[in-house]
């Protein structure tokens, strides 16, 4: 089961906040990666043409590192963004406490920042919203909805549900990382399930991903000669 959310964050801390209440629309759109890393520090920014926004007005404001342009793209200048991320912020957003899915850019506003994300459950959502607040970061919730479950033909590369949770948790815990951060028991005892029934898991499910990525049953024999 995974559910849609659309949240409003409020922190002083966040950037951008001031470069949104210095254009006349008041908002723009952002990609970051801080969902997948929490010391993301490259920001992708969206503006207007019609803003009139340089590269020497980004720079000016104070978490502000670098600014490369990267022309413009769906009829918006684009810029590649690089700041001084506050510490709180990082910490906050740590993607190994909880996994989302950023699922449209982030509108700043000077309010803050409204984003759309996909969490596993409700309960990844409160607790990203929990260690938010534990930063002093305010999650102002707008709307959640439970996405209606796919059968486990349909789903994306073949995956069942319990395979793709087994191996976003893997992977958001560092299993996958050399050397590995976390073992078959602690992401088993995490699930609620026996060891051998979470290997079972991860090794059914890393199949399906090979089977499906490259298209067919790898011949055995040709492998092995």
């Amino acid at each position: 089961m995974t559910v849609t959310t659309e949240f409003l964050i409020r922190s002083p801390h966040l950037p951008f906040v001031g470069l949104a209440e210095s254009l006349d629309s008041g908002q723009f759109e952002c990609v970051h990666g801080l969902c997948l890393e929490h010391d993301a520090r490259v920001f992708v920014v969206y503006l207007e043409p019609d803003e009139s926004v340089t590269e020497d007005d980004l720079l000016a404001f104070d978490e502000v590192v670098e600014v490369t342009s990267l022309g413009r793209a769906s009829g918006k200048d684009v810029y590649q963004v690089t700041i001084e991320l506050a510490d709180v912020v990082s910490e906050a957003f740590s993607p190994e406490r909880f996994t989302a899915t950023q699922m449209e850019p982030t509108v700043v506003t000077p309010e803050g920042w409204y984003e759309k994300k996909l969490f596993q459950h409700y309960e990844a959502f409160n607790g990203m919203r929990a260690r938010c607040e534990e930063y002093g970061i305010d999650i102002d919730l707008i709307s959640i909805a439970q996405n209606p479950s796919e059968d486990d033909e349909s789903s994306q590369y073949g995956l069942t549900d319990r395979q793709h949770e087994a191996l976003t948790l893997a992977i958001s815990r560092g299993y996958y990382e050399s050397p590995r951060q976390a073992s078959t028991e602690e992401l088993a005892e995490e699930m609620g399930i026996s060891q051998p029934s979470m290997s079972s898991l991860l090794r059914r499910g890393e199949r399906q991903l090979l089977t499906s990525t490259l298209g067919t049953e790898p011949d055995l024999n040709t492998l092995s000669s």
